[in-house]
């Protein structure tokens, strides 16, 4: 049980709650919303497609850096102070985007937004792990990752909603500019969501000198998480994040296209794409609730293997060509059936929280995400490249993200198991290593 100074109110853990889903959905909306802009933009901007995939580059760059600066900066000044100063960085980037007068002002201001991205997620899932029923941290968590699929289809709506309503020049720019909505977040996180207890906690005993020899001597964290057994676990975490990542994007990326190709107009994808985030909600929901009782492993290898068998579904139904109804289109039931298997994200947060103690545990997480995602982002640099030197196109490149799935699941099977585990603010290296 934990000391009555370390507990939370009600009030207290559900403005977290707020703060991080909040905080997640419009990481997702924008990340992906300059994607349903950039045919706009390029044409605004004479911009050419190859620098316009530089931009995407540069963003998902700047979101592993922000990942590493802000899960390191999580464990130095504190959860919140982290969270307050990612939300601030992506939303100035996201407003100065829609001003960019050419592509190097673009990419440099999305550069800035990539940076305050990659940060967001590590500060609010670490404080949400510490601050949540030890009980419920895989629901909560799924809860979080759920939002994602609200972020995707707001930005789809948005995107949409404001090329079509304001002038060329000015559609993109509105769109971009509402990316810049987390700073009335900003307002909510500053006043009503608390500090981590045990951060603050454990910075009071460090600042004392209270603390045991071995933590007083301990270095930077982000040196001290590839040490001892932190080094199996950080190794692990990123092949598994990697692998999920490479596997998510070889198929996401490409159906859309893939689809047109296949004989289905337009408004079909906008309905697949919807379809598709309400499904992956769903699923997070129920794979979340029985996660906390069914552990972590579980919670990650079972939706892989979900993904596995339907990347063999896809490709089995590559050749079946669009009907006029969804229902009766083998190839999306195999992609939503994909989809599901897309819900092993939801345990990346508590298990790699439950797996570090707390000095390390905003580095730990943030780090292994958001390297994660950077590795797994060459996917749409592979499949390409596949289908070119391959017979099989386009669906034979998109198959590589079987192999990612693979090692993804493979690596869940080697971190222990750690759901119910309780946080203290002092736990020895025995403990953090059990």
């Amino acid at each position: 049980m934990q000391p009555a100074a370390l507990t939370y109110t009600t009030k207290e853990r559900n403005s977290v709650l707020i703060s991080t889903l909040f905080g997640y959905g419009l990481d997702f909306y924008n990340i992906l919303i300059i994607s349903f802009l950039m045919g706009a933009i390029q044409k605004s901007l004479n911009i050419t497609l190859t620098e316009a995939g530089i931009i995407t580059t540069v963003t998902l760059v700047g979101s592993v850096v922000g990942g590493v600066l802000f899960g390191w900066l999580g464990d130095r000044i504190g959860r919140k102070n982290s969270l307050l100063y990612t939300l601030g960085l992506f939303s100035v980037g996201a407003i100065l985007s829609a001003f960019a007068w050419d592509f190097n002002s673009l990419l440099f201001f999305r550069a800035i937004a990539g940076i305050g991205l990659g940060g967001e997620w590590g500060a609010g899932i670490v404080l949400f792990n510490e601050v949540w029923d030890k009980n419920r941290r895989g629901f909560g968590s799924s809860v979080i990752q759920a939002a994602s699929t609200a972020g995707i289809a707001a930005a789809s709506v948005v995107a949409v909603w404001s090329l079509s309503t304001f002038s060329p020049e000015w559609g993109w720019r509105i769109a971009l500019l509402t990316g810049g909505s987390p700073i009335l977040l900003m307002v909510y996180v500053r006043f009503w969501m608390p500090e981590s207890k045990l951060w603050a906690e454990y910075e009071r005993m460090r600042k004392a000198g209270e603390l045991p020899p071995e933590k007083s001597k301990a270095g930077n964290p982000l040196i001290e998480i590839f040490k001892g057994a932190s080094l199996r676990y950080t190794i692990l975490g990123f092949v598994i994040v990697s692998g999920y990542m490479f596997a998510f994007y070889s198929i996401t990326v490409f159906m859309p296209g893939f689809m047109r190709n296949l004989g289905a107009p337009p408004e079909t994808i906008r309905a697949v794409t919807l379809l598709f985030a309400l499904a992956l909600a769903v699923a997070f929901l129920v794979f979340g609730w029985f996660t906390d009782s069914l552990g972590r492993k579980i919670g990650v290898v079972l939706p892989t293997i979900v993904s596995i068998v339907g990347f063999i579904g896809i490709y089995m139904s590559a050749d079946s060509t669009f009907n006029g109804s969804l229902l009766a289109w083998p190839l999306f039931a195999w992609y939503v059936f994909w989809g599901v298997g897309q819900t092993a994200a939801g345990m990346f947060g508590p298990w790699f929280s439950e797996l570090y103690p707390v000095e390390l545990r905003s580095s730990a997480v943030s780090t292994i995400y958001m390297i994660g995602r950077g590795v797994g982002s060459i996917a749409p640099f592979v499949v390409p490249f596949v289908a070119a030197n391959t017979t099989s196109g386009i669906i034979g490149g998109m198959m590589a993200g079987l192999l990612a799935a693979v090692l993804c699941a493979l690596a869940a099977l080697l971190l222990p198991e750690t759901a119910g585990r309780s946080f203290s603010v002092i736990e020895s290296k025995v403990r953090s290593a059990a």
